[in-house]
């Protein structure tokens, strides 16, 4: 009666049930259906869990119901294992995890890191992807993160496959997360790829379905590493662990790279 009473005088408001605060388990199993039962637009998931959780969670939605409600993943973040602050191995298993995210936009409508800011000297949780004292501000790895998908989200997904599969962490991809976006406005090509993996490995993307007359144009890298894992940004050191850029070239539609090992790498190329 309550979601009907909503929609019959606010047809334009969306309404959004919850999942409970776990990931999974009694709750979560109880409360999807029930929400689907509801016909609520959006499920609110919430996941604060381990380094472990999050890099077995690349194909987290593909399977999801595309009939049901849309996911809203309302809260998440990546704990280490004895860490509860801002390390960079954290922040790049967040962005192995939001490939999937990514691919599976038609489902995943919205998602937000969780908490935002927190005082050094005061506060309840952690991580955050902010922290500041009296007189100044840091950005954790976590905030370039959310940063590097927001400014390169694209307008449409783009498939992109390793040996007929998703690239989604799974045993046989060597830790490589991965997803693919094309932007309209741009007429950009954006390619995200996450290796968690501790060696370097070679990769080599074709771009297949191109007009006839259409090729890509060299095109910009975007990299976000470290060698040391437990690494942070902090208010005396700011700016450790931040996104770099370069330009790179493509010959013939075709990119082969060496993805340093526990790196984030975003490629953006323009079709002429």
């Amino acid at each position: 009666p309550f979601i009907k009473a909503i929609r019959d005088v606010y047809p334009e408001i969306q309404i959004i049930g919850g999942s409970g605060p776990g990931s999974e388990g009694k709750d979560f199993e109880y409360l999807w259906p029930e929400m689907k039962r509801l016909n609520v637009d959006l499920v609110d998931e919430h996941f604060y869990r381990p380094e472990s959780w999050f890099l077995k969670q690349g194909a987290r939605y593909d399977n999801y119901d595309r009939e049901g409600p849309k996911v809203f993943a309302g809260e998440y973040a990546c704990h280490g294992s004895g860490k509860k602050w801002n390390h960079f191995n954290a922040a790049l298993l967040e962005a192995a995890f939001m490939t999937g995210l990514e691919r599976n936009a038609d489902i995943v409508h919205m998602a937000t890191y969780a908490p935002l800011f927190a005082h050094v000297d005061g506060w309840q949780w952690r991580p955050d992807m902010i922290w500041f004292d009296n007189q100044r501000s840091v950005k954790s790895v976590s905030y370039y993160v959310q940063q590097l998908y927001a400014h390169n989200k694209g307008t449409n997904v783009l498939p992109l496959t390793m040996k007929g599969k998703p690239v989604t962490g799974a045993d046989d991809q060597k830790g490589l997360f991965s997803s693919a976006a094309w932007d309209e406005d741009k007429k950009e090509v954006i390619v995200k790829i996450v290796n968690t993996s501790e060696e370097s490995q070679p990769v080599k993307f074709h771009f297949n379905g191109l007009k006839r007359n259409e090729h890509l144009s060299n095109g910009k890298l975007i990299t976000l590493k470290s060698r040391d894992l437990d690494a942070e940004n902090t208010l005396d050191n700011p700016n450790l662990i931040v996104p770099q850029e370069r330009l790179i070239s493509i010959e013939d539609d075709i990119l082969e790279s060496e993805i340093d090992a526990h790196s984030f790498y975003i490629y953006k190329f323009n079709i002429q």
